[in-house]
């Protein structure tokens, strides 16, 4: 622990005055700065700790914590190294005053002046008066006794730091404030003092908080300096508390004060050892590398001298490698180890002369000339190891050449003879067709050409495989192993093609008998099978007849084919012998046959499946052409039935033209069509009886019936054009009554309108067309096209382009009579309404018919004139919307 102060060096009461007029005068307004106030906390709460450690406890809140005075009067006790009287135990206010003051006493006993400080504001923990009294302890005991050049205090810390950090770029301590932001100073203080802490060249000015924080953190962490502020509390302050920069350096500077003697004579001790330490260590290093080449050597040349032989070139060039790779990469190590050690022992011989130290001597048999000595042995052994690898490597290429083609002409024969033992034991002629059995045999010959042509080879690989054994050749052994197997597989394969051309000969011959028989049996099977297929599609073709003549025409065919059947049998039975001849021979002969004939696809098993089958089919057809003969008889039924009805209804009734009394009145008209309606419905039930059998007729597929001209679909459409017919004139005479009554038409003009329409209807549609209709006009007395446009435009709407009798009429009625229109209709609303614009439901219920009343109410809208009262309704728009002016 660094003494901050001596015991007895107790200052003169003038001095002490003196002192406190430059030092002790704080500005107690600038505690009031938040800034300034965390970093006097923090700096202060440090430096108390750094000394109440030593008493094994600490504080936490600066002005809690000495606010009983214990800790407070611990800390005088600690860092002046003298006892204060007894503290009181007490925890009441008067006991904490008393140690409070205590305390204060003895900072006073030490010719400090408090200015304003009581121990009543210390136990009521103000803040202010707290820093300030801690301020004051500091400077007493921290920073009074620094003196350099006879300065005071401040300004003696100040030049210290100004000496020690002048040689630093960037570094101009003029305050204790601004000048300590960028953190260079305080890393150049401790640098000079301890350089192997900080990297001084690596710091920049730009980064103020890097360099703080490598300044704080080494302080704290090596030379025992508590970190006391936070960089950025510092940086990001316009003006750092200087109370706090002070007391953070003068940490430093009682660190490094009393450690420069010390530090001189740590050095001349230090480089008297060093040369002895250096020496000694040269000694050890010679003795581990001699040692250790000594050691390498003995192990080596055992190595040089093994003369094991190996057995191929591949074993001897890996040992050639490894003598490579020691003479390229284990040796030259070894030879600079050698060269280093003879110039480590010159250098520390000349060193020990310099230095009047006795000359070194090596342990026995580490010399220089040991070393010397057995060196020059390993590179003897060297020499005899190389001239043997080299005299074994041409010795086993000779031999592996040797051993190399034995193996390359005995595979190249291995694989020549690979399957040809399996190919000449196999027996494939027994299944082979005539022309196959030859192009074995040819085949074969070629074969024995080739085989002929090896024979050479066999004696090469026997001469090889007995010059290895006269050389001794290590794997002798698989050579004769793999010699004799050629030799006996040689043998055989001889024996084994003799006797394979003898079977292809003697199955030639019988092949060629039955390849003969195959050819007769294809010349008659082909014609057979085709006389069978024709005979299967004949008994299978479906018919389509469509009368009885037909079907007996096809009946009397089956019979003649049917008494052919006996005669085609014989030829059958003959064929199948023929089959039945070439088993008997392979059979007898040993010979598999392959089942198909050369000659043709047509098995004997397909003529039998299709005979028989033909010989179904025979009954099938009689049974199919009987059901068809039958079926026409039935239906030449049918044909009569319908004719005789169709006949019996065609007859009685014209399907064409429709004569009609058409003379008298309309009423008569009338009478005369529905009476003639009623006696065309009364064919109905004939017309349902002729659909019955015309049903039949269609279920029956009976396409003609020479019995009748007439057919359903023309009955049909005849009915339904009379009905039709009947049904349109029927309510064209009733449209016209209508007409007449309600426009007072009269019958002459009913008729001249009729025979107009009729004249210019030159198709007989009912209809007229555009052209058709503007003549009829001008035969009326109409002319000028704006007037037929006009008129196209009432009596077509929809530009159908035709115009309707009824349409003729009512164009005509509304041109030559007086029609109600939506005005009148509106004045007669409005008399029943008593001259109102509205009218009520109950006015209309009481002026018309019940359902006419409710009619009018359900359709007319709700009145919505201002003149309208509870209920009204507006027939105005309900008038015009029944003549579609507007919607209603």
């Amino acid at each position: 622990m660094v003494d901050y102060h001596a015991a007895n060096n107790q200052p003169s009461a003038g001095g002490a005055q003196s002192y406190m007029v430059q030092e002790n005068d704080w500005d107690r307004d600038l505690l009031l700065d938040p800034a300034w106030e965390k970093q006097q906390r923090k700096t202060f709460t440090a430096w108390c700790n750094s000394h109440l450690r030593k008493a094994g406890t600490q504080i936490e809140n600066i002005e809690e914590d000495f606010r009983d005075g214990l800790k407070l009067m611990l800390l005088l006790e600690v860092i002046s190294g003298e006892r204060l009287p007894k503290p009181e135990r007490g925890k009441m206010r008067v006991h904490k005053i008393n140690n409070v003051n205590k305390a204060l006493d003895f900072i006073a006993s030490k010719g400090v002046k408090l200015v304003s400080i009581g121990a009543e504001e210390i136990v009521d923990g103000n803040v202010k008066m707290t820093l300030g009294m801690i301020w004051t302890i500091i400077l007493r005991f921290a920073i009074q006794d620094i003196s350099v050049e006879e300065t005071s205090a401040k300004e003696g810390l100040l030049l210290w730091c100004q000496r020690k950090t002048a040689p630093y770029k960037n570094v101009n301590v003029q305050n204790f404030h601004i000048s300590w932001k960028d953190g260079l100073a305080f890393n150049a203080l401790i640098h000079r003092h301890r350089p192997d802490l900080i990297d001084y060249d690596s710091l920049r000015k730009d980064d103020p908080v890097t360099n703080l924080n490598n300044a704080f953190e080494v302080a704290e962490k090596h030379l025992d300096i508590p970190k006391m502020l936070d960089a950025e509390d510092i940086v990001n302050t316009a003006r750092p508390d200087e109370k706090a920069i002070m007391t953070y350096v003068s940490s430093f500077y009682h660190a490094f004060s009393g450690a420069q003697k010390a530090e001189t004579a740590a050095n001349r001790i230090c480089k008297v050892l060093a040369v002895n330490q250096e020496n000694e260590q040269m000694m050890e290093d010679y003795e581990k590398l001699a040692s250790d080449l000594l050691e390498w050597i003995r192990r080596t040349i055992p190595w040089l001298e093994d003369r094991t032989q190996e057995k191929t070139v591949n074993d001897m060039q890996a040992k050639q490698e490894d003598f490579r790779d020691y003479r390229c990469v284990h040796k030259p190590p070894k030879v600079q180890e050698k060269c280093q050690l003879e110039i480590s022992f010159n250098t520390l011989q000349t060193k020990l002369r310099l230095s009047n130290r006795p000359a070194f001597m090596p342990s026995e048999g580490r010399m220089v000339s040991d070393i010397n000595g057995a060196w020059h042995t390993l590179e003897g052994a060297e020499k005899g190891y190389e001239e043997w690898i080299l005299s074994e490597i041409r010795r086993l290429e000779r031999l592996e050449h040797l051993a190399e083609k034995f193996h390359q002409k005995a595979a190249i024969h291995e694989s020549w003879t690979d399957g040809k033992e399996a190919m000449l034991k196999q027996k494939d002629y027994e299944t082979s067709t005539l022309s196959e059995v030859k192009a074995l045999l040819r085949k074969h010959e070629a074969f024995e050409s080739d085989l002929a042509a090896h024979q050479d080879r066999v004696e090469q690989i026997a001469a090889i495989a007995q010059e290895l054994n006269e050389l001794d050749y290590y794997d002798s052994a698989s050579v004769n192993t793999r010699c004799q197997k050629i030799c006996d597989q040689w043998d055989l394969l001889g024996t084994l093609t003799q006797s394979r051309k003898e079977s292809l000969e003697r199955t030639e011959k019988q092949l060629e008998t039955i390849d003969e028989l195959y050819l007769e049996y294809a010349k008659r099977a082909a014609p057979f099978n085709n006389w069978m297929e024709g005979a299967m599609e004949d008994l299978q073709d479906m018919f389509i007849v469509h009368n009885i003549e037909e079907i007996q025409g096809l009946i009397t065919a089956h019979e003649q084919f049917k008494s052919t059947l006996a005669e085609a049998n014989k030829e059958r039975e003959a064929i199948q012998s023929i089959q039945a001849e070439v088993q008997k021979i392979a059979q007898s002969n040993g010979i598999k046959l392959s089942g198909a004939n050369p000659y043709t696809t047509i098995t004997p098993s397909s003529i039998d499946s299709k005979w028989e089958k033909a010989m179904t089919m025979v009954p099938q057809r009689d049974s199919a052409l009987q059901e068809e003969l039958n079926k026409q008889n039935s239906n030449d039924s049918l044909r009569a039935k319908f004719a005789t009805q169709a006949n019996t209804v065609g007859s009685s009734w014209s399907v064409s033209v429709i004569s009609i009394e058409m003379n008298g009145t309309l009423e008569d008209q009338l009478t005369n069509l529905k009476d003639y309606q009623k006696n065309i419905m009364s064919y109905m039930p004939e017309i349902n009886k002729l659909e019955g059998f015309h049903q039949l007729i269609q279920e029956a597929l009976i396409f003609d019936n020479q019995y009748t001209p007439y057919t359903m679909e023309h009955l049909r459409v005849g009915w339904e054009q009379l009905l039709t017919t009947i049904a349109r004139t029927i309510n064209e005479v009733e449209n016209q009554i209508l007409t007449r009554d309600a426009k007072g038409i009269s019958q002459e003009q009913l008729y001249e309108y009729r025979a107009s329409f009729n004249h210019f209807d030159k198709d007989h549609s009912g209809a007229l067309q555009a052209e058709e209709f503007k003549a009829c006009l001008i035969s009326l007395g109409y002319d000028g096209e704006g007037e037929f446009a006009r008129i196209m435009s009432i009596v077509d709407p929809n530009n159908s382009g035709a115009v309707t009798f009824q349409a003729f009429i009512d164009f005509m009625s509304r041109e030559t009579t007086d029609t109600d229109t939506a005005d009148q209709v509106i004045a007669s609303f409005k008399i029943l309404a008593g001259d109102k614009n509205y009218i009520t439901a109950e006015e209309l219920r009481r002026e018309l018919p019940p359902d006419q009343a409710e009619y009018c109410i359900a359709r007319m809208a709700p009145y919505a004139g201002p003149d309208g009262v509870p209920g009204a309704l507006d027939y105005m728009s309900f008038s015009t919307a029944l003549y579609g002016e507007s919607d209603l």
